[in-house]
């Protein structure tokens, strides 16, 4: 894994540093303070690189130490190579390219986290009134953009990472995103349905805040400098052109990316579309194009996974549910979720093909939405297992229905 990183970056892999570093670590997990190990490991800590960085997580892994582990500590670690990791520069930090814009959305979210919403706060600790509540209410609305920067970061990119081995920052990165969301649900919650507990608001409110500040931090300083050393041109295109389809937090670019590649074909080949191309079944015969068009009209998502284990395809409604992305395709199922749930998803695919499962249904409600997921063994005809079909529709409206309406009517 870590020789798929130096391909990758063409950096030196100094080993006897990498060892030194999972030192470092250790240490922290043992229970030694970020003072302590500061001190012991000054040498080493000096000049590291968001890509030491990530070589480390990668060989603590291997070792053994739990994703969960790495993420419980995650905010100490980047205490203490804070002031210690290497600054790097890259030509394609210019308007509108996809890191320029999240570093754009970065100084707008730190400016609400630590000018906005302290201002508000310490107005509402002095006065709880509804209209004092309610402004904060709207700073934590705001805040919630965060989401769409994180989705982009997790949904466009983390594929571009794993595919060149880094596979352990990602996951560690996802798992406190998640965190961070919980925090800001958390924070609306107790401001929506207030009880009168002042100190209870703020406690919860900086416990978001100041995660999602460290995290700005490890965004800037690991991973948009580790993206910039490993993705190439053109999966920096996809990256854009998949960014606005889910969106941007707070403030939308200013200018378009001018691409440095603009001969980036796009035919009707490449859609797997040709003239004559018809798509043959035993019980009919589609053209290719009506086929797409069919599974983009059937209500709800459909999601392929192959017997491997890669996602090969996905449906593209006018209403999703979840954030999808071109960049998913070839990955593995397990590194599309989120770490605090892949497992259950890698049981459940392990079920379908032993075949003590068929199917598998959860549902979920997400505001106004009732959201029914839907998971299928595909299997040939002569039962051997081809892959998992994940179908997840919103079934409100279906809850709601009464009596009856007849064809006819």
């Amino acid at each position: 894994m870590s020789e798929l990183i130096d391909n990758r970056s063409k950096k030196p892999y100094d080993k006897e540093k990498l060892e030194k570093l999972k030192e470092v670590i250790k240490e922290l997990h043992e229970g030694r303070t970020v003072q302590e190990v500061k001190a012991k490991f000054a040498d080493v800590l000096e000049g590291t690189s968001p890509l030491d960085i990530s070589r480390m997580e990668v060989e603590l892994v291997k070792d053994g130490l739990p994703i969960e582990e790495i993420q419980n500590l995650c905010d100490v670690h980047a205490e203490v190579f804070k002031g210690s990791i290497e600054e790097i520069h890259h030509p394609e930090e210019v308007p509108g390219h996809p890191v320029y814009t999240l570093r754009q959305e970065n100084m707008a979210l730190t400016n609400i986290m630590e000018e906005v919403i302290p201002e508000d706060l310490e107005r509402f600790m002095d006065d709880d009134s509804d209209d004092n509540r309610f402004k904060l209410v709207e700073d934590i609305n705001l805040l919630w953009d965060i989401d769409k920067h994180y989705s982009r970061k997790e949904n466009l990119i983390f594929p571009y990472l794993e595919k060149a081995g880094i596979t352990a920052p990602p996951q560690v990165m996802w798992g406190v995103d998640d965190e961070i969301r919980e925090k800001i649900k958390a924070a609306k919650k107790e401001l929506v349905e207030y009880s009168g507990n002042k100190d209870l608001v703020k406690k919860k409110i900086l416990a978001a805040t100041e995660q999602a500040i460290d995290m700005i931090f490890k965004e800037e300083s690991i991973l948009f400098p580790m993206t910039l050393d490993t993705l190439t041109e053109d999966e920096w295109i996809k990256v854009y052109e998949g960014s606005e389809e889910i969106g941007y937090a707070i403030i939308p670019p200013q200018k378009e990316w001018e691409l440095k590649r603009v001969n980036v074909v796009k035919t009707e080949e490449d859609k797997g579309i040709t003239e004559s191309g018809f798509v043959k079944f035993e019980t009919g015969i589609l053209s290719s194009k009506e086929l797409e068009l069919m599974l983009n009209h059937i209500p709800g998502d459909f999601t392929f996974v192959d017997k491997d284990n890669i996602v090969k395809y996905f449906s593209h409604g006018k209403e999703r549910i979840f954030a999808r992305t071109k960049a998913i395709i070839g990955r593995t199922v397990e590194n599309c979720h989120p770490p605090k749930s892949a497992h259950i998803v890698e049981e459940l695919v392990n079920d379908f093909k032993n075949g003590s499962k068929d199917s598998e249904s959860f549902w979920i409600q997400m505001g106004d939405k009732f959201v029914l997921i839907q998971y299928f063994a595909v299997r040939d005809e002569n039962g051997e297992f081809m892959g998992t079909l994940e179908h997840t529709m919103d079934i409100a409206p279906l809850r709601e229905l009464e009596g009856e309406k007849r064809l006819m009517s």
